[in-house]
């Protein structure tokens, strides 16, 4: 059976206001012979050419009940709910984590006070590579990008005074997601909350790792079966928690298309599907509990129209390729985060009505749950007030504009139903290429998704270089006087001090025994391929750290080099230098002295967190020491 939306013959009616349509065209292009438009470029920020008029004509053989139905029910292009935003709005889950565990623990309870209804936790990079924060790989970064979390003890104070039967948590972790899985377990039984009763995500989109973001430490395939091992062990023990959350966000923030974004995310899912079913799970038993993290950028219609291709084409494949049987695995349930990426440095207010842009697009295309960027992320983690600022956002969102009231609003729109026709037929046109090689890891073996993200990322760099692509403030409506001035939150380098002494102790007052034999059934379960999970939750009980239970995989799994980072840092260069050549570069985050960039963090940044993100980025990394000079990061995401 096909999956694609398939066209029928136009009507008479079609055909009269297709004929009227092209009497209009030469009347414009009359109209443009005598005073030409005022601007040469009207693709989107993907480069994708624009319908400058939707009419019937566009959408010639759309069947309502067939391509758009009603919420909630196949294909779900109109909503995953059938009440949507007015049986319950979308949740409110912004990215937090710096410092040590205790200044985490404060801020979350400071989002809560505010009104967020859910919690997202981002964590430094020596616990997302496994490594422990006295690590040499981990100095002058601890608790700068994230919370610090070597042990246990660090979750327990992480989530102290906050009920984890009541809230649900994502975690943005993903190579060693499945330590922060069990030692969230290990707190919530601590509190007495059954693990029938925790709800929660994981990010664990390993994937985009290799195509994106480059945060793995193993080859894809053991890899592979950390997430498969998670998704049997979840759908037994914690039905609640959604076991990955397959991340589209980092492969936008390295330069791909609204398009590109769609395809790669979706066939990541289809490939973690056939994965579990490989593994002996039937797929009604855990892709229910699958879920997805998109980017909202600044083309507004683009992006609902791909939020809302998402919807159908999951269904479709889901069906109709899986043969998934419960409608629960059919629903796309996603959550969004607005465009780390597209923040400024320069006259950062500006980024406050981009942010506010990007959510409504997100919302009228029917996010879950949403993150908005705050204004000072481009130079650091967000202050208290920068991040209150980005939840009043959506507040004012939810609460005055009405825009929760009705359904998919633009449902029907001919130009919303064209790009979202054509944001389908083009996802499909991916799925054969990648089925080519033989799957979405081999593609990324082969390099597939990474070249298409560095060609789009020049595209994009070449079209801002000649001002077709205009950045407010950056390359167009600059101002000569000093720019506006923010607070930045400040990471100290007292906070590593205290992080250490308090590894430290754990590791001086803990059971060494116990920790041995934790680690050796570990070890056994990954060599013989076991399930690791219990032996992992066995193993953070008894105080092991994250660097400790990342080694002994390790050794068993050994860990992966991408030998097409060589070239890739080549090019990397390329648009180093062609941004200080038009001073644009901004200082490092070391030498700003501040927590680090989490979004875009020049004019140049797009293309630049692009070639960083795509193939090498200049950060810590497992096999390298840490790169001279300037570092730069689009966001680390978030979890939904």
């Amino acid at each position: 059976m096909s999956t694609e939306t398939t066209a029928t013959p136009l009507t008479a009616e079609t055909e009269k206001i297709a004929r009227a349509k092209e009497e209009w065209r030469r009347k414009v292009a009359e109209s443009f012979g005598k005073r030409p438009a005022w601007k040469r470029d009207f693709t989107t920020v993907s480069s994708a050419e624009v319908s400058p008029l939707g009419t019937p004509d566009g959408v010639a053989g759309l069947d309502y009940e067939r391509d758009l139905g009603f919420p909630g029910e196949f294909p779900y292009t109109r909503g995953v709910q059938t009440t949507m935003y007015r049986g319950k709005p979308w949740t409110i889950r912004q990215f937090a984590g710096f410092g040590t565990a205790r200044q985490t623990n404060e801020r979350f309870k400071v989002l809560l006070a505010h009104g967020q209804t859910g919690l997202s936790t981002a964590f430094h990079l020596p616990t997302l590579y496994g490594y422990d924060s006295d690590h040499e790989m981990s100095a002058g970064e601890v608790g700068k990008c994230g919370v610090a979390v070597d042990t246990l003890r660090d979750f327990e104070v992480l989530f102290d005074g906050i009920d984890l039967g009541a809230v649900t948590t994502s975690m943005t972790i993903n190579s060693t997601a499945p330590i922060a899985l069990a030692m969230y377990l290990a707190v919530a039984e601590m509190q007495g909350t059954p693990w029938t009763k925790v709800g929660g995500t994981l990010q664990n989109d390993i994937l985009k790792e290799y195509i994106a973001q480059k945060e793995f430490i193993f080859p894809p395939r053991p890899s592979m079966r950390l997430v498969t091992d998670q998704f049997a062990f979840c759908a037994k023990h914690v039905p609640k928690w959604n076991t990955v959350s397959i991340s589209g966000y980092h492969i936008r923030e390295a330069g791909s298309t609204a398009l590109q974004e769609l395809a790669f995310t979706l066939r990541d899912g289809m490939e973690y599907v056939k994965y579990g079913i490989d593994a002996g799970l039937s797929v009604d038993e855990f892709a229910p509990r699958l879920s997805f993290f998109f980017n909202a950028h600044n083309d507004f219609f683009e992006e609902i129209a791909k939020f809302r291709a998402a919807r159908r084409v999951w269904a479709k494949v889901m069906r109709e390729r899986y043969g998934a049987k419960n409608p629960e695995s059919w629903k796309l349930r996603f959550h969004t985060q607005t465009a780390g990426v597209s923040l400024t440095a320069q006259q950062p207010y500006n980024n406050v009505a981009r942010v506010a842009v990007q959510a409504l697009a997100a919302v009228l295309g029917g996010t879950q749950s949403l993150h908005t960027n705050a204004l000072d992320e481009t130079l650091a983690l967000p202050t208290e007030f920068a991040a209150k600022v980005a939840v009043r956002t959506q507040q004012i969102l939810m609460n005055e504009t009405g825009v929760a009231h009705t359904i998919d609003p633009l449902g029907g729109s001919y130009f919303v139903e064209e790009a979202t026709n054509r944001m389908e037929e083009g996802a499909f046109d991916y799925f054969r290429k990648i089925d080519a090689y033989g799957g979405m890891v081999e593609a990324i073996e082969a390099g597939f998704p990474q070249k298409e993200i560095m060609d789009a990322a020049y595209r994009f760099q070449r079209a801002f270089d000649v001002g077709d692509k205009v950045m407010v403030g950056v390359n167009a409506f600059t101002e000569e006087v000093p720019e506006d001035k923010v607070a930045t939150l400040v990471i100290s380098e007292q906070t590593a001090a205290e992080q250490i002494a308090q590894l430290h102790d754990v590791r001086r007052t803990r059971d060494g025994k116990a920790v041995v034999s934790t680690l050796h059934a570990l070890r056994e379960a990954c060599r013989n391929g076991a399930n690791v999970m219990p032996p992992l939750v066995e193993a953070v009980k008894a105080y092991a750290t994250v660097g400790e239970i990342s080694d002994v995989m390790r050794d068993v799994f050994e860990t992966w080099q991408d030998d097409r980072r060589g070239d890739l840092r080549r090019h990397a260069r390329r648009f180093r230098d062609l941004a200080r050549t038009c001073h644009l570069l901004r200082p490092s985050s070391r030498e700003r002295g501040s927590g680090g960039p989490r979004a875009g963090s020049s004019a140049a940044s797009t293309v630049l967190s692009s070639w960083w993100g795509a193939g090498g980025r200049a950060k810590l990394s497992p096999r390298r020491g840490r790169p001279p000079g300037e570092r730069l990061r689009s966001s680390e995401g978030v979890g939904s």
